[in-house]
């Protein structure tokens, strides 16, 4: 008898692959944004706070994906290790947002 609550491999291909590309995808741009200015809204310190936290979610993060890759995509992530992920994009979005409106002006 099967265990319900585990997802099967191409439920895991379908929605986790997409997922962990995106979290790459934003920590990558974010990255770039704090390592190539200065943001006027946010102290040099909070500024590479935030750039430290998203360096440590990307190590996780590769590590997550090798795993992944190195299961054949059979195993999942728990959401304890993905809901900070989430935090800290959209952590990252506003920071991105604000960057932008500021520019605007």
């Amino acid at each position: 008898m099967s265990n319900s609550n585990v997802p099967g491999p191409e439920l895991l291909k379908t929605v986790l692959e997409p997922l962990l590309e995106d979290f790459q995808h934003w920590f990558t741009r974010s990255r770039h944004l704090l390592e190539t200015e200065q943001l006027s809204f946010m102290s040099d310190q909070e500024q590479s706070d935030l750039l430290l936290r998203i360096k440590q979610a990307q190590d996780e993060l590769n590590t997550a994906k090798m795993l992944f890759t190195a299961t054949d995509k059979q195993v999942g992530i728990d959401m304890a290790t993905i809901m900070p992920w989430h935090q800290l994009v959209t952590e990252c979005w506003n920071v991105a947002m604000r960057f932008r409106q500021g520019r605007e002006v």
